[in-house]
């Protein structure tokens, strides 16, 4: 069968698999009172609402690939790193579901420990690593700090409906179309399953009567998946800067993840700590509606995404072009949210 309708075929399923599975994932929360409660001034909504989306997305994602291996011939090489992503996955997804629910959640470090094992196992057990560094244990190092400082940040960017979880979907479908060309086929596959399973999540996580969140099970498996797959496939085909093309496609978890910590210890505090100073509350701060927050979050995710793609294919001139435009705009940014004040 055509790779390119199977690619369709992963995406659907997946797509279908999570929206069936929200609902059901929702009155299991409600029945076992797995609630994400507003008991502190950091908590955004007014309401108890139910964690475990996370569940369904990760159901909707696995199956998806299940029934993609049993169709088509993965190489050997790319089915065990297929293996790794989805083991290592499955780790910080229980581990975000211990997290979402217990009442007080766990430590920080606690967490960064596990996140650190899950990360070592996909490196060091399945070969998936960030390969031009010719260094063999710093490559390892810096890959477990690659994988752990992804998987927080999509948790970190999860404090507003659609907002972490529709990067993802864009984040997965520009790794997607990055990496079609290459034989690492379990990114595709990875990538538009991971898509599908999300956006059969996000009308709940929209929704006011049906409201679902996907909780720290859901946005730790996310990112981790997302960091795992930006190992998995080349960008230097044309230039060397397209090593920046991942940095481009989660630019704006990794923006939010620095800008966040730099305000907290501005204020002397740590940045493991919870605040407001969110680069989305601080656009709310300045006028902006949730629902335009999330188109610009959006607009400018997709923007991004269309950049990381364009780094890969351009010569190295008008790469570098590239690659400083967005550190302006970056710049620009800060400078905007930095204004904006918040108690």
């Amino acid at each position: 069968m055509n790779d390119q309708i199977l690619y369709i075929i992963s995406f659907a399923v997946a797509l279908l698999i999570s929206f069936l599975a929200t609902p059901v994932c929702r009155s299991l929360a409600r029945k076992f009172n797995i609630l994400d409660k507003p008991v502190s001034e950091i908590k955004t909504h007014k309401i108890s609402t139910p964690y475990l989306g996370g569940i369904a997305i990760a159901c909707g994602w696995i199956v998806s690939l299940f029934l993609i291996r049993a169709m088509t011939h993965f190489p050997d090489g790319t089915l065990r790193n297929l293996r790794g992503v989805i083991y290592g996955s499955l780790i910080v997804m229980v581990l975000g579901f211990i997290d979402d629910k217990k009442y007080k959640g766990l430590g920080p470090k606690s967490k960064l420990v596990v996140q650190v094992a899950a990360a070592a196992i996909v490196i060091f057990g399945f070969g998936i690593r960030i390969n031009f560094i010719p260094y063999y244990w710093l490559s390892c190092v810096i890959s477990i700090l690659w994988i752990v400082g992804i998987t927080n940040a999509f948790n970190i960017i999860d404090i507003m409906d659609g907002l972490s979880s529709g990067i993802a979907v864009i984040a997965a479908f520009a790794f997607l179309f990055i990496s079609l060309p290459t034989e690492m086929i379990y990114v595709n596959f990875c990538a538009a399953a991971l898509a599908g399973a999300i956006l059969g999540f996000i009308p709940y996580n929209l929704s006011k009567s049906k409201k679902i969140f996907m909780g720290d099970t859901g946005s730790l498996f996310i990112g981790f998946i997302l960091s795992s797959l930006a190992m998995g496939t080349s960008y230097t085909r044309m230039n060397e800067i397209g090593l920046f093309a991942p940095l481009f496609i989660l630019a704006i978890p990794i923006y939010e993840t620095f800008l966040v910590s730099w305000f907290r210890l501005r204020k002397g505090k740590s940045p493991l700590m919870g605040s407001k100073d969110h680069y989305a509350l601080r656009m709310e701060k300045m006028g902006f509606s949730r629902k335009q927050i999330l188109v610009i979050t959006y607009c400018v995710c997709a923007a991004l995404a269309i950049f990381a793609y364009l780094l890969t294919k351009v010569s190295l001139m008008y790469a570098a072009l590239l690659f400083l435009f967005v550190l302006l705009c970056l710049w620009i940014a800060s400078i905007k949210l930095a204004s904006v004040k918040i108690e």
